[in-house]
């Protein structure tokens, strides 16, 4: 390994080197019978000295005081508890509950004469971000402070790095996002959304297990980027000399399983769009998807309220969470409101004229910053690309929710059923909470002539190789053998996550989110001082 330049660095490798003069492992091993520092804080920690409980534990420095014949140390793990904190409510006079896990931490006494020759050896070469184990006993010192009193180290792993400055929390974003590990370590509700989001996963599989759903792995590698308007990543397969893609939905090869008589099925997984990236968009994301046989898009309006009121009950926080300055109230049942209602109360506009007549009035409703900078006119639109962007513009951030807005028309769902006797309408389904759209569903087109036509309608203009390049013909074919009447339902997990744990940017819930390139420069404010 060549010399560190960092002088901190420095200082830490030489500790490293001192460690192994001592005969100790500075990476550590296997260490059985500890437990979680939660459970030793459980612990009577009042006893006279002669009856402390025994205990053994693991974890990270994050801060130590030295001074003579004592050493002091905090060592945290990951087992603290959720703690409520109460806040008056900023929407009518409720009280709104907030959550926050807290990794567990204690504090270890190291001295010279319990710990032994070695151990207070081994107590000089320590630093913040080191990983230990203690034996020792459980109590209070003089002051009150609930302490694990040493009686033998064991040196679980060097930390050659400095850690960061701040104990209680790492607040420069470009570092939290950029050094997860750190940003795990030192901030609890990076942990806590962590693992609140492992906890709405499990509870998802639950649910669907316990309904008769299967879990499938579809292909992340599509030669046809299709079941989504989006643009995909493009990949190369050497062996075969193919371009292939990067999904952008899960959508196609689960109806295939449709027909192949799997009646019930989902799939949780990534998907990629090589889009733009904001509070609410990743090129990389998840996506809960599924499809049942013999349903429609009421049956999965009924299932995605159920499936989320599990969600929200499984985190403990009762069925009303803050969310930003406002609440979010997910007690069912759930408002549900037909599109056309929706547009006609906050756009004023009625969608059930005929276009060419309805047209010039929708144009009168596009707001300023949509139009032409110059001439303040609107730019020509297809009737229902301006209705989307009307309804996007002065509908969504309206819909507090959750609200399940259903019945679109159907230009805007070229691949879902039409309404019986409704051939405008298409069965179809959006849930908003507080102007996100957090779920999208269809009664599914079962019909390969209309979906075969479909494909034909989005890929014209496209030259004839382009159009056979991009078209699914196996779908088609599978279709064509019959595929059962169904519904299917997509559940953005990210967004899901956001809502239920308070976080108001998508990269906050995922853990490596997509990143500029690193500068050089850019670094983590390190602790300088050893002996904080």
């Amino acid at each position: 390994m060549s010399a560190p330049q960092d002088p901190y660095e420095a200082a830490r490798a030489e500790k490293l080197r001192h460690i192994e003069n001592l005969g100790v492992d500075p990476w550590g091993g296997r260490f059985d019978g500890h437990v979680p520092i939660e459970t030793v804080l459980a612990l009577p920690a009042d006893l006279p000295q002669g009856q402390r409980p025994c205990v053994r534990s693991a974890g990270r420095i994050v801060a130590r005081r030295t001074g003579g014949k004592l050493h002091f140390l905090d060592v945290l793990d990951w087992s603290g508890k959720p703690v409520t904190r109460r806040t008056e409510g900023v929407e009518g006079k409720h009280e709104a509950v907030e959550y926050q896990a807290l990794s567990s931490r204690v504090q270890v006494m190291i001295g010279a004469r319990q710990v032994g020759e070695t151990g207070w050896k081994l107590a000089q070469e320590l630093d913040l971000g080191d990983l230990i184990g203690v034996d020792g006993t459980f109590g209070k010192t003089r002051t009150g402070e609930p302490t694990v009193f040493a009686e033998g180290l064991t040196f679980l792993g060097k930390s050659l790095l400095p850690h960061p400055e701040k104990i209680h929390g790492v607040h420069d974003i470009e570092i939290r996002l950029r050094h997860r590990y750190l940003d795990l370590i030192y901030s609890p509700e990076t942990l806590d959304r962590t693992l609140k989001r492992v906890k709405v996963l499990r509870t998802m599989r639950s649910l669907l297990d316990g309904e008769g759903y299967v879990e499938v792995e579809t292909p992340t590698l599509h030669a046809i980027a299709g079941g989504a308007a989006a643009r995909p990543f493009i990949t190369h397969h050497n062996a075969l000399d193919i371009d292939l893609y990067l999904r952008i939905a899960l959508e196609l090869h689960l109806k295939r399983l449709l027909v192949g008589g799997i009646e019930k099925v989902y799939e949780i997984g990534r998907v990629f769009r090589n889009e733009g990236i904001d509070a609410r968009h990743n090129p990389e994301f998840t996506m809960l998807e599924l499809y049942q046989a013999y349903g429609n898009y009421e049956t999965m309006m009924d299932l995605t309220e159920r499936l989320i009121v599990a969600c929200v009950d499984a985190l403990g926080g009762g069925l009303r969470l803050s969310y930003g300055d406002k609440s979010i109230d997910f007690t069912p049942p759930w408002q549900r409101g037909r599109y056309a209602d929706l547009f006609r109360q906050h756009v004023g506009v009625a969608l059930d004229d005929r276009p060419g007549v309805e047209h010039k009035a929708l144009e009168s409703k596009i707001p300023l910053e949509l139009r032409d900078e110059k001439t303040k006119t609107a730019t020509p639109k297809a009737h229902d690309v301006l209705v989307h962007e009307l309804f996007e513009h002065h509908v969504e951030g309206k819909l507090a929710g959750p609200v399940f807005v259903h019945d679109y028309p159907a230009a805007l769902c070229p691949l879902t059923k039409r309404k019986r006797g409704e051939p405008s309408i298409a069965e179809r389904f959006e849930l908003y909470v507080h102007g996100m759209e957090l779920a999208n569903a269809y009664t599914e087109l079962n019909d390969p002539i209309t979906q075969e036509q479909t494909f034909r309608t989005q890929l014209a203009g496209l030259s004839e190789e382009e159009s056979m390049a991009k078209m699914d013909e196996d779908f088609v074919r599978a279709l064509k053998h019959g595929m059962p009447p169904a519904g299917g339902l997509g559940i953005g997990i990210d967004r899901l996550v956001m809502l239920l744990t308070n976080t108001q940017t998508i990269r906050d819930v995922i853990l490596f989110p997509l990143l500029r390139p690193e500068k050089k420069e850019s670094k983590p404010q390190m602790n300088t001082d050893q002996h904080r």
